[in-house]
């Protein structure tokens, strides 16, 4: 049996796409055709002439994905004075797609996994806006970037949602006179917590569009405007004793109360930055 070669990957980032592409390609033959050898975040022309002399000398190869041009060309120049094979990973591909958007790459490493981060922690938000819907878990009224409060159907929890999309991690409480308030939502800061107001018509054509939906028919007290009126009094008081911003949606779409909220976080994050 022949003795088992070894494949170098390296990579001036993490190494990881050229590692996929290494396993996907010996998951092809034996298993024990080829061992890899990952090398991460190669910076100096040095560290490339090392790993290539070490491949010279027991016949291993190379697959790369080095971003920087002045490596790349480095490399290409030391595996041919050294008569090493190698397969630049993301030279082609970068060629092909600058040739056909005529547009030139940014040639910085890492910006995959920095996109990936983004992704996480998008998907982290999304996960806390499901656990502390509806005040379900007051618990995480001090873990959120913002905290939205109102009477039902306000659009607290679409807010919420459309938010964690953003990546910013949102809590909300609804508020109902004979329901009482968790204490936890008076320790948040009053800058953490955004009030929502609506007009009692409007919301009264909500709630009534909202029963329909739900197969219910006649009156219910639920859509009763002066119960309405009621509990938007209550939710006004509430937000007084909060000390918090209050907006009104009442003729508002999702995205615009969203792009409100995000502006105000973003401000507040900038005048009380490590308290935020």
């Amino acid at each position: 049996m022949s003795e088992t070669k070894t494949l170098y990957v390296v990579s001036d980032s993490i190494g990881e796409t050229a590692e996929k592409v290494a396993k996907a390609t010996i998951s092809q033959f034996d298993q024990d055709a080829m061992d890899i050898v990952r090398i991460p975040f190669v910076r100096h022309t040095e560290q490339i002439r090392n790993i290539i002399e070490e491949a010279a000398s027991n016949g291993g190869v190379i697959c790369h994905t080095l971003v920087s041009q002045e490596l790349r060309e480095s490399f290409e120049k030391i595996a041919r004075e050294e008569h090493v094979q190698y397969v630049d990973i993301l030279g082609p591909m970068l060629n092909m797609v600058s040739n056909v958007t005529d547009s030139r790459p940014r040639m910085k490493p890492g910006i995959i996994h920095r996109l990936d981060q983004e992704y996480f922690k998008r998907v982290a938000a999304i996960e806390f806006a499901v656990k502390y819907d509806d005040g379900k878990n007051p618990s995480g009224f001090k873990k959120a970037d913002v905290v939205l409060v109102g009477v039902s159907r306000t659009s607290k929890t679409p807010l919420s949602m459309y938010l964690a999309n953003k990546s910013y991690k949102a809590a909300n409480l609804p508020l109902v006179p004979e329901v009482p308030i968790p204490p936890e939502i008076f320790e948040v800061p009053p800058y953490k917590v955004i009030g929502l107001i609506i007009d009692p018509f409007k919301l009264n054509t909500i709630r009534t569009e909202r029963i329909k939906a739900l197969g219910f028919s006649g009156s219910a007290n639920y859509t009763d405007l002066s119960r309405i009126q009621e509990e938007l009094m209550y939710a006004k008081e509430v937000m007084r004793r909060l000390h918090c911003m209050v907006i009104d949606v009442s003729n508002k779409a999702i995205e615009e109360t969203a792009s409100r909220i995000i502006e105000i976080i973003e401000k507040n994050k900038q005048l009380y930055g490590n308290k935020y």
